[in-house]
């Protein structure tokens, strides 16, 4: 296993096809280690699958995944050990409660008895949980769900974060701690991709941002570039992505349905 690695990630002219259907085309992206990253798109641009390349949950059928200096192809177990995730719809074992599940996952990671517990019993206060982590999965709300599954990505300490949705059905004071926590472990060289269609986080969190399209990487880079590219000096990432994607055709679509 690869302990020095100059960046983070590195996809090189990577392609994966399913059948016919090409969902991810000659990407390029490199990614810094300490980094915070927004991939950005429509539904079916490519986004989740080129999550999945990173986990080493789908091999492409062209080009070179590295993570934290790992092949990807050669070692996802390897990958997965240093690798925090959190989908957008995270399956929970609901039969299970919620200090029975994180303790499960301390065990996956191999995390020292001592270690694991003060760790849970930390985000479990921060997060809000304490005096609920002895019910069942399956009688929590959905931010609870997701609070858990956040937990799980953070839990071992992972040197890179993949982050689906991260915000879902948060409460604001649980969704500020989570964004304030990204931004201090950026301190510590951990590195996030967050993939979310609540563009008003992504520009207010992420040091650059790309948007995929057909499964492409349309455009990359930080607010400033990407003002650049779209010509648009002034405005807000929304308006960026909805140019860029050939989907700011929104006043017509309303005015149809409202006839």
């Amino acid at each position: 296993m690869s302990t020095n690695y100059a960046n983070a990630v590195e996809l090189k002219n990577v392609t994966k096809r399913y059948n016919e259907l090409v969902a991810v085309n000659n990407l390029n992206l490199t990614l810094s280690q300490g980094e915070i990253f927004g991939l950005l798109g429509p539904n079916g641009s490519g986004k989740s699958t080129t999550l999945k390349m990173l986990l080493g949950l789908v091999q492409p059928e062209e080009g070179s995944v590295h993570v934290l200096g790992i092949d990807a192809k050669k070692d996802p177990v390897a990958i997965k050990k240093l690798v925090g995730y959190a989908p957008e719809a995270p399956h929970l074992y609901e039969f299970l409660t919620g200090i029975e599940f994180l303790d499960f996952i301390g065990d996956i990671y191999g995390m020292h008895t001592e270690e694991k517990r003060s760790r849970i019993n930390e985000y479990l206060k921060a997060l809000q949980l304490e005096g609920r982590e002895g019910d069942m999965i399956s009688s929590y709300s959905e931010g609870m769900k997701q609070k858990v599954a956040l937990i799980s990505a953070f839990l071992h300490k992972p040197k890179l974060l993949i982050l689906d949705e991260p915000l879902n059905a948060l409460d604001p004071r649980t969704a500020r701690i989570v964004k304030d926590f990204l931004q201090e472990l950026k301190q510590q060289g951990v590195t996030t991709i967050m993939s979310t269609h609540i563009l008003e986080i992504a520009q207010a969190v992420c040091d650059r941002i790309g948007i995929m399209y057909q499964g492409k990487l349309l455009a990359l880079g930080n607010m400033e570039e990407l003002r650049r590219m779209a010509s648009m000096p002034s405005s807000g990432l929304e308006d960026i992505f909805l140019k860029l994607t050939g989907t700011g055709d929104i006043k017509a679509v309303v005015e149809e349905l409202v006839k």
